[in-house]
């Protein structure tokens, strides 16, 4: 079991949906930004914890709209939810930033082409910063928002400032080893 089958039985646990309605959710609590997750496999694994017998699908028919399954857990799915919360809380935390392997490489790569890999990802953070900022903003506002949603907003901001003070470190360590190299003739 990994991350998205809590990400699906949790949000199951609050409401039943269709899994439409759980894409859009993941998309609106901009969960795939902390968490991989895409639109494919939440409908996969809809389709697959069906299967196991953790959620159930009935149909329901709106107006003129087509049918559609909606999601509900069962018994057996809200006691795989709890276990995986404690088993994922208790799991060792790490965190992949793709852009490491741009950083382990750098000494590769001349000082001006360092400097260009630094700033665009100096760049791309701050962009990332100012996203997390504004929508921390929008969202505190919204009651049907929860707590837990804005901390993890608010997590991932404190994580994008440190990251702003790491690569602006990174830059100055940077131009203090150029300085120090021998200049060749």
């Amino acid at each position: 079991m990994s991350t998205i089958d809590l990400i699906v039985l949790g949000i199951l646990r609050k409401n039943s949906l269709s899994a439409y309605d759980i894409q859009k959710l993941v998309e609106y609590q901009n969960i795939s930004r902390w968490v991989k997750i895409s639109t494919p496999s939440i409908y996969k694994k809809v389709l697959q914890l069906e299967e196991k017998g953790l959620i159930r699908s009935h149909i329901v028919k709106e107006g003129k709209m087509p049918e559609k399954a909606v999601y509900s857990l069962t018994d057996a799915g809200k006691q795989e939810f709890e276990r995986l919360m404690l088993m994922l809380s208790d799991k060792p935390i790490n965190i992949f930033l793709d852009f490491n392997a741009v950083i382990i490489n750098l000494d590769s790569l001349p000082p001006d082409k360092r400097h260009f890999c630094l700033d665009n990802i100096g760049h791309q953070v701050t962009i990332m910063r100012a996203h997390l900022e504004e929508t921390i903003y929008l969202k505190e506002s919204m009651s049907n928002l929860s707590k837990t949603a804005v901390a993890v907003l608010q997590q991932q901001y404190i994580l994008a400032q440190t990251m702003e003070a790491w690569i602006e470190e990174l830059r100055e360590q940077e131009s203090i080893n150029e300085k120090e190299l021998p200049q060749s003739s």
